[in-house]
């Protein structure tokens, strides 16, 4: 089998795969095929990559001989055009919300997995490119934070007198808010949490932050872990508690999504505008709308003497180590595609494949993705 690890474009920094991983491969007797300066932005050089066992070759050749494409962003229509029917094509490119890229998928009858898609399972962790991509985005968004603030995060007590600390509001507690709590806190600020999952209660409790609860969330098992819309009464109880702490707050940490969904609206302009001037907004949501009403995606925004960073790509700032672990998230899943010689094989009976191919032959597999694409007919 040929791999082709191609370069990401645009301001995309991050590299599929790095050289340790390519060792792996090669090893395996797949030939890799890499686009010349792939690693370039994650600070890899094409030296590594063909010390490592790998091929580096042009765009278009990635495209002739790979029987798998391999990059992190979503296809381009440049890139659809080249890419072959019988080709298998895994990025992220997010299938519940993109749905026209998968039209475009099912018309040319490409089989594609979407890594953004694996199942929330415990045999699947070890591939979730969500939960590892979302450790880096929470530590990035409260370094960003404290760099914006015009304030310490810590307490100080000096001759000078005493320097209260930071008090800052994560909303939403999955993989992102968690690392974000961390982080403030070894900052040493005060931290408060807001989550519908009254589960992850006690993981917020175990990092030292204080759990803003808000009575009769409704909750869902079948949805893998993920928040689930919430009926009228809650969102309005749930809008005053968070508009209180906000108010309270010199940064909020906005992380709430719900997968194929357009982003909770968590934060409205009035609630902004009762936070004290010089505070900051970090929007990790803002590719999906936003859990503030006034983010703007990949801008920073400054209303009435409030910053609101619109950043839903933030492991991009962390190009190395972000792709490190990307690149472990995909050798894993890898590993359920290509035998042990080396050959590709696609065994649509393990339910991380099935759940994580999005189109083959023509038709939806992801029931979610296929729930959607059902809907739009």
């Amino acid at each position: 089998m040929i791999l082709g690890l191609l370069k990401e474009q645009g301001d995309e920094t991050r590299v599929a795969l790095l050289p340790e991983n390519i060792k792996i491969l090669t090893a395996q007797n797949v030939e890799v095929l890499v686009e010349e300066s792939a690693g370039f932005k994650a600070f890899t050089s094409d030296d590594e990559f063909k010390d490592a066992g790998a091929k580096l070759v042009t765009r278009e050749l990635v495209f002739e001989k790979a029987d798998l494409v391999l990059q992190i962003q979503p296809p381009s229509d440049e890139d659809i055009s080249k890419i072959r029917p019988e080709q298998v094509w895994i990025s992220a490119f997010n299938p519940l919300w993109e749905t026209g890229l998968v039209k475009k998928f099912l018309d040319k009858g490409t089989t594609t997995f979407s890594l953004d898609s694996i199942p929330r399972t415990t045999r699947a962790q070890a591939m979730d490119i969500l939960s590892s991509q979302a450790t880096v985005a929470g530590y990035n968004a409260v370094l960003d934070a404290a760099l914006q603030l015009p304030t310490f995060f810590p307490m100080f007590m000096t001759a000078a007198g005493t320097i209260r600390p930071a008090n800052v509001l994560i909303l939403g507690a999955g993989v992102a808010g968690l690392q974000a709590i961390a982080t403030a806190r070894r900052l040493g600020a005060q931290v408060e949490a807001f989550d519908v999952r009254s589960a992850v209660r006690e993981e917020v409790k175990s990092l030292g932050a204080r759990f803003v609860e808000v009575e009769g969330a409704k909750e869902d098992k079948a949805a893998g872990g993920y928040a689930v819309e919430q009926t009228d009464e809650f969102k309005r109880k749930q809008q005053e508690a968070i508009n209180d702490h906000a108010a309270k707050s010199n940064v909020v940490i906005c992380t709430a999504q719900i997968p194929g969904r357009k982003a909770p609206m968590l934060l409205p302009a009035e609630a902004v505008e009762r936070m004290k001037p010089g505070s900051v907004i970090i929007d990790l949501a803002a590719s999906t709308g936003g859990n503030c009403e006034l983010t703007k995606n990949n801008q920073t925004v400054i209303h009435k003497g409030i910053t609101i960073i619109g950043q839903s790509n933030y492991p991009a700032r962390m190009p190395l180590d972000a792709s490190r672990m990307f690149g472990k998230n995909v050798m894993n899943f890898l590993a359920l595609l290509i035998t042990k010689e080396g050959a590709l094989h696609l065994n649509f009976e393990d339910d991380i494949v099935k759940g994580t191919c999005i189109t083959h032959k023509g038709q939806v597999l992801n029931e979610r993705v296929k729930s959607v694409m059902d809907n739009l007919k």
